[in-house]
């Protein structure tokens, strides 16, 4: 009878556990991205696919998908799906998206594909690094807007980035040399030409900070080595000084036997 009952109870439990583990893995509002660039050259084409799994589960019954965008010449195709059948499909021409959904059509899958052309760079900064808005997607319920996707990616031209690399690879130098106030000196003016759009002059510069450390980096190195070499002479010398001293004074002790 124990038996039975302690069975029974076993049982219970086992179907609590089984519930609370089934609600603890329940669907929820999540977002997930594809084709999100970090960085991207000027009038680049680019596509990015961003997937609302489950948009009503935590969530209003009705709300308005809003989504902005720095790209150009841009394209939306906002698509419903549910259970992976086709509900609907809209299509926007412009930088800013507004689309109701509703609990009521069924949808449990939104799939927004964004298409465009990378912006032009309207101020060059060297730190930070110049950034554009790839989009930026939000939830709106009543006078309640929530922001659940906000994406930006380093933009820049082929100048750009060429005297970027150089104003880099002379940092690099120059903290591989412990600092040297010429190059450093070299580089910031590198960055100020770089900030004005003159490219060349940016490139030009960091090189010539880049050979500035450089140089000063195998200067110092030739100094240690220098240093080195007669560290060991004078180590060398005393030995054979010590040396010679002993035998020395063998040969004195030999004499007077």
């Amino acid at each position: 009878m124990n038996l039975i009952r302690c069975s029974k109870g076993t049982l219970a439990l086992l179907c609590v556990v089984g519930l609370l583990a089934v609600s603890g893995t329940a669907t929820a509002f999540t977002v997930a991205a594809d084709g999100v660039p970090s960085e991207a050259t000027v009038e680049e084409d680019i596509t990015v696919t961003y997937t609302i799994d489950d948009p009503f589960t935590d969530a209003p019954n009705q709300w308005t998908l809003r989504g902005t965008t720095e790209l150009e010449s841009v394209s939306w195709q906002v698509t419903v799906f549910r259970a992976g059948t086709q509900i609907s499909e809209d299509t926007y021409g412009s930088q800013n998206v507004s689309q109701d959904l509703d609990i009521d059509d069924n949808g449990d899958e939104v799939e927004i594909a964004l298409s465009g052309t990378v912006p032009a760079v309207e101020n060059y900064t060297y730190a930070p690094e110049e950034r554009f808005t790839v989009a930026t997607l939000s939830r709106q319920t009543g006078n309640n807007t929530e922001e659940f996707r906000n994406d930006t990616a380093h933009h820049f031209t082929e100048e750009s980035k060429e005297a970027r690399d150089a104003i880099d690879a002379a940092q690099e130098s120059i903290d591989e040399a412990g600092g040297n106030e010429e190059a450093e000196s070299l580089v910031d003016s590198a960055v100020s030409s770089y900030e004005n759009g003159n490219f060349e002059n940016a490139v030009d510069l960091a090189n010539q900070a880049q050979n500035t450390a450089e140089s000063a980096q195998q200067s110092q190195q030739t100094t240690r080595t220098l240093l080195l070499v007669g560290g060991a002479l004078v180590v060398l010398l005393l030995l054979g000084g010590g040396i010679y001293y002993l035998y020395s004074q063998q040969g004195d002790d030999y004499s007077k036997l």
